[in-house]
């Protein structure tokens, strides 16, 4: 509607194409290079999700008419739907997220029309001396007070029950879109007169970006200090979040347990040390072996989980497959007791394979099932995969 609307008011010059051409793809860059990130911090239900993709929205605001602001975001919510959350995110919400940001940059753009009635132009150009920082702060603040009020507003209105201070979401959010508005005046003021350096500008976003939020979600996800995967605690948490995500959209889950073979032995052979780089090596192997935004974790011991959601039972099986194979040509250069260098060959895995809501229509029995099924292709001679049925059978205890 506002790209209708505003379509036949405001004049689009070549200059203008030129520039949102240079932000849609400084964002689409951004999206793809942090999808892996995205994808696990907007799991959160009930909080809001602090969107990095603030910097180029607000650098539209003070480069672009704003028909090009909505069609900068119309891109990129759309990139975003199909490359981080493969059509999996809840279309309406999106949809409605969009919606705030295309109105928070109508009005951060208004508010720049009332500091500077007579601009016929990128209002970046005006924006000198201290007239001109009071300008880009009112815009900015007015930018996130309408999109983040907007947000708050439906998050209470549809979670009634839950604390304020959840639905407000953290504090330090504030200050990433703080950060990212300060950025997205700093790509206005460069691109607008050095265009050139738009990848300097691109690489510095990521670079924040990546190097801030990604220690954040570490430290809040509780990883595993052997193999940097999240520990058991937390995967859970987000299993079950995504478990009823995929209920509402009617879409399936995958889980993968896997559990290393005679690890035992490797310990009792080379000492602790080489069976920790094991793991560590097995971990990375898990990681590369899955898509971007399947979640692995550590069980414990030699144990590890995968959460792959919109998989199904044929697609677990050839990802389960996969996943033996990748460990069973593993090399790892170590250490042993000695202190001589050895190569650890031959590392076998067996695995259990389960799905959402085929198997189980809860966490807690879809696990026991694809645990079950991890039994039984230890006992039935491991390297080997097996799936879980829908009621698993009475076993043993093992050691």
């Amino acid at each position: 509607m506002a790209f209708v609307t505003t379509a036949g008011l405001e004049p689009v010059t070549r200059w203008d194409w030129a520039w949102f051409g240079l932000l849609a793809g400084a964002a689409m860059i951004h999206l793809e290079a942090s999808r892996g990130i995205e994808r696990l911090r907007e799991l959160g239900e009930g909080t809001p999700y602090t969107h990095m993709q603030s910097t180029w929205f607000f650098a539209a605001v003070l480069m672009l008419p704003l028909p090009l602001q909505t069609a900068l975001i119309v891109i990129s919510f759309t990139h975003e739907w199909f490359r981080v959350f493969h059509c999996r995110a809840i279309a309406h919400r999106k949809v409605f997220s969009a919606s705030t940001v295309v109105l928070a940059v109508a009005a951060a753009t208004l508010v720049l029309h009332a500091f500077y009635p007579d601009v016929d132009g990128p209002f970046v150009a005006a924006l000198t001396g201290p007239y001109g920082t009071v300008a880009v702060l009112a815009a900015g603040l007015v930018y996130r007070a309408v999109n983040y009020l907007l947000v708050i507003g439906a998050i209470i209105a549809t979670h009634p029950d839950q604390p304020a201070r959840i639905s407000l979401g953290p504090p330090s959010d504030q200050l990433i879109i703080a950060a990212a508005i300060g950025l997205g005046y700093g790509i206005a003021v460069f691109a607008v007169d050095r265009p050139w350096s738009m990848p300097i500008l691109l690489i510095t976003v990521l670079a924040l970006h990546l190097g801030l939020l990604l220690p954040q979600l570490r430290e809040a996800s509780r990883t595993d200090a052997k193999t940097g995967l999240v520990d058991a605690a937390w995967w859970t948490g987000t299993a079950e979040r995504e478990l009823e995500r995929a209920g509402r959209l009617d879409s399936p889950v995958g889980v993968l347990m896997l559990d290393l073979d005679h690890f035992k032995h490797i310990n009792d052979q080379y000492g602790h040390l080489a069976g920790d780089a094991v793991l560590r090596a097995v971990a990375d192997t898990l990681h590369h072996s899955v898509r971007s935004y399947d979640l692995v974790g550590r069980w414990g011991g030699e144990e590890f989980v995968i959460l792959l959601p919109g998989i199904d039972a044929p697609e677990i099986a050839d990802t389960a497959e996969r996943v033996r194979a990748a460990v069973s040509v593993l090399r790892v250069a170590t250490t042993d007791r000695t202190g001589t260098r050895v190569t650890i060959t031959g590392l076998t895995a067996s695995l259990g394979a389960g799905t959402y809501p085929a198997t189980a229509t809860e966490l807690s029995p879809l696990l026991l099932a694809v645990d079950d099924a991890l039994y039984r292709a230890k006992h039935g001679g491991r390297d080997q995969v097996q799936q879980a049925g829908t009621v698993p059978p009475a076993r043993t205890p093992t050691d």
